[in-house]
């Protein structure tokens, strides 16, 4: 069964994440190990046949990978897409795309069968219908086109989870799809599944407030209904220390992404 996580309430509003990732803008690249590097890996599974005369970095964020994209497609248009404006303004004079578009993954501005890849790197996690988006990749790529994605999913900053689960029971941690989900909304797109696979990603931090600050400089801190409002309270900020501490290793404080890779193709 399809876990209902598509429910309005159940991901956070995007007019927050827009807001939180427009504020994070300038502090999101010195903070972005993972995301380069998850990106890195998804550009890898890119199908070898794949050309392109347009392609949409979709959650385009500071602009990283548009630029990337533009120098492995040189003849392509770019477009980069973002819903967060102050990504967009930070990612312009930087170059990479030709278009830079406030736009949202499930409802995109542009026309029928107008791109041959949609490139997405840890953006469609914060996305409410996951299934509205590849509805709206199947529209806008053309016959051959592809749909590249990295996502999140179940089991994503599960220490943090457990940690706080030992506090309080607030949610404090943004929850993710799980695998299942992500793979029986794909099969039902009419678009043809290619890989789909989930790849742990472990960091080692030296202390809760290195991970905390992290998720804060990139945007990504807790943005679920529910959470609760005000300050954490000193209370609870050392009880939270004191459950992570028991999860240390020799190499520090663990916090697991459970990355998701996806490449679907329109064959008609």
């Amino acid at each position: 069964m399809i876990e209902p996580l598509d429910a309005p309430s159940a991901l956070p509003d995007k007019r927050q994440v827009a807001a939180s990732f427009s504020r994070a803008a300038g502090s999101y690249d010195a903070v972005a190990d993972l995301q380069r590097r998850v990106g890195d890996a998804l550009l890898r599974r890119l199908p070898d046949d794949l050309l392109t005369q347009r392609w949409v970095d979709l959650g385009s964020g500071t602009g990283h990978f548009s630029r990337l994209l533009a120098n492995r497609f040189p003849a392509g248009e770019g477009w980069a897409m973002d819903i967060a404006e102050g990504m967009l303004r930070h990612a312009r004079p930087l170059g990479g795309a030709q278009h830079f578009v406030v736009g949202d993954a499930e409802c995109m501005p542009l026309r029928d069968a107008s791109a041959d890849l949609i490139f997405s790197n840890l953006a469609l996690q914060w996305c409410g219908d996951f299934q509205a988006v590849l509805r709206e990749a199947g529209r806008v790529l053309r016959p051959g086109g592809v749909l590249a994605f990295s996502s999140l999913c179940s089991g994503t900053l599960q220490e943090l989870r457990d940690s706080w689960q030992a506090v309080d029971g607030f949610a404090h941690v943004n929850r993710f799809r799980s695998l299942d989900e992500y793979r029986q909304r794909c099969g039902a797109s009419g678009l043809r599944l290619e890989q789909l696979e989930v790849v742990p990603e472990v960091l080692h931090f030296a202390e809760l407030r290195a991970l905390t600050h992290e998720l804060k400089a990139l945007g990504a801190h807790n943005l679920n209904p529910g959470r609760p409002d005000g300050l954490t309270g000193r209370a609870r900020a050392r009880a939270l220390v004191e459950a992570y501490e028991r999860l240390r290793t020799p190499r520090g404080l663990p916090a697991t992404y459970q990355v998701v890779y996806g490449v679907l193709r329109r064959d008609f």
